[in-house]
């Protein structure tokens, strides 16, 4: 019987977060005592490029050593994004995604042609109005952890205190962490 993960495809665009967030989820889980996988897929490395970020998070050993082609989750950090491309290999059924968007259901599902459940938050308002910068990830994990409940709330806060304290203090971790909270807080899902 093969092993199962929950397997997590991240899209953004480079300097918006997605590798960090892939990572800190991945870490999150692992203090949890999941076994644990992340890591990112660049094109041009350049801020603004299209980019990929991979979590695979299981109650065994991460063998496989592959991008991942069939996503349980698709987390889109950026709405300019959205095509049908993004959605590839996710389940209709069983599959969720969670965009970083303003706009309606509809026009996601227009963009996208995606018939699942789909979730959305407004992260990168949410992001500037509790951090000052438009990096949306932390809004995003929040958001995630709401949806999928893959680890609790207060591991994602633990984490970015441990990855973000003697880096950038304080005041930066409270403001990620309201952001966190926020994105869990305000992150809406559609009808499927």
């Amino acid at each position: 019987m093969p092993v199962k993960y929950l397997e997590i495809r991240w899209h953004g665009r480079a300097g918006q977060g997605a590798k960090s967030a892939a990572q800190m989820l991945a870490e999150s889980a692992l203090e949890q005592g999941k076994f644990v996988q992340a890591f990112p897929e660049y094109g041009a490395e350049r801020t603004g490029a299209p980019m990929k970020a991979f979590t695979r998070i299981g109650d065994q050993p991460v063998l496989v050593r592959a991008v991942i082609e069939n996503p349980d989750v698709v987390v889109v950090i950026d709405d300019t994004l959205l095509s049908p491309t993004i959605v590839e290999g996710l389940d209709e059924k069983n599959g969720l995604l969670l965009v970083n968007t303003v706009r309606d259901f509809d026009w996601i599902r227009g963009r996208t042609g995606y018939k699942g459940k789909i979730c959305k938050v407004a992260a990168t308002d949410i992001a500037l109005q509790e951090i000052g910068r438009g990096v949306p990830n932390t809004v995003m994990l929040g958001a995630l952890v709401k949806a999928v409940g893959v680890v609790p709330l207060e591991a994602i806060e633990k984490r970015i205190e441990k990855m973000f304290l003697g880096k950038f203090g304080k005041e930066i971790v409270e403001a990620n962490k309201r952001a966190l909270k926020r994105g869990y807080e305000e992150v809406e899902c559609g009808e499927v």
